[in-house]
């Protein structure tokens, strides 16, 4: 008999969701939100309704926010409930025993494990990573995962190493572990998703920075561009990704949530404000180039075209939530 399946979903026919399509700047957010994402998308839900909170991201310090769906979105807006689980059982048992209910885990594994990663990371690096299970067959050492843009399918060493089954040093710690249920309410459709998703932005706009983020953002790099241009490639990565990428993506998602909130047809029409987000994506993603250059250059006028666009996408959708 063949293992259960949360949804059914076909590693090698899987069709990705459109936030994930690889026309777009950033086909890819972080990794806990990619796993939100295809995780709803595969059990029919619209994912785009859950992204109103990107609208209050800030400028931490040292980098943008990294982003997660709150708990309570996802419950208002799907009745699915994300919560964390204890691991005091070996995690394989628990991602069966959680499948078999309907249910699903979120867990971080190791990215060396991880063959949808074969040219960054696979075998060749050890970082954290959140993935969700769809399948699980522990007899035949296979694992079917949503990470990324999509679902994918890993098994023998693999399964073994990701899973830590392997795994006897005493000093290694358990992995962070969330438990995914779908049954904390109903799922809101069509206009009903739309409704309370109006709502929850309202409520994020109400509590976006009080200043203005972008400002802090441009003051740290230009103070920091010339260690920055200076040091290493490896730094230059880990600085994109906390700064400029974060922020690139969560505009370009915000966009995508702009345009399907609303349509032009419906009267309220977020074609302004998406086109704001857009200039927001544009110019992360032009800084992103002349980061990579490590060359000197003036980040001035790219600063200036970013916080244009965060400032007009802001003022328009609260216009658009009155």
């Amino acid at each position: 008999m063949s293992p259960p399946s949360l949804t059914g979903a076909d590693p090698a026919a899987y069709v990705r969701h459109s936030l994930h399509a690889p026309s777009r700047t950033y086909a890819e957010t972080n990794c806990y939100a990619d796993v939100v994402i295809e995780l709803l998308h595969a059990a029919g839900l619209e994912p785009l309704a859950m992204f109103g909170h990107l609208v209050a991201i800030d400028f931490e310090g040292d980098q943008w926010t990294f982003f997660k769906p709150p708990a309570e979105d996802l419950e208002r807006l799907f009745g699915v409930d994300i919560h964390e689980m204890n691991p005091y059982r070996p995690v394989e048992l628990q991602i069966a025993e959680q499948i078999e209910r309907g249910r699903t885990l979120i867990v971080e594994l190791d990215s060396w494990y991880l063959p949808d990663l074969v040219d960054r990371g696979y075998r060749s690096e050890h970082v954290k990573t959140s993935c969700g299970f769809d399948l699980i067959d522990p007899a035949a050492e296979r694992l079917h995962y949503f990470h990324g843009p999509g679902c994918f399918a890993l098994q023998g060493a693999d399964y073994r190493g990701a899973l830590r089954l392997d795994a006897t040093a005493p000093e290694l710690l358990p992995p962070y572990v969330e438990l995914v249920r779908f049954d904390a309410g109903p799922r809101l459709e069509g206009e009903a998703l739309r409704v309370a998703a109006r709502a929850t932005l309202a409520r994020h706009l109400a509590r976006r920075p009080a200043d203005d983020p972008v400002a802090r953002f441009a003051a740290a790099l230009e103070a920091g561009l010339p260690a920055l241009l200076g040091g290493g490639l490896d730094g230059y990565h880990a600085y994109a990704f906390a700064t400029v990428r974060i922020l690139g993506s969560a505009f370009e998602v915000l966009a995508s949530f702009t345009r399907w909130l609303f349509p032009a047809a419906s009267g309220a029409d977020g074609t302004a404000a998406a086109a704001h987000c857009d200039a927001v994506v544009a110019a992360t993603k032009a800084l992103s180039f002349r980061l990579a250059r490590r060359r000197t250059f003036d980040p001035a006028p790219l600063l200036d075209a970013l916080a244009a666009g965060y400032a007009g996408a802001l003022a328009e959708l609260t216009e658009l939530t009155r």
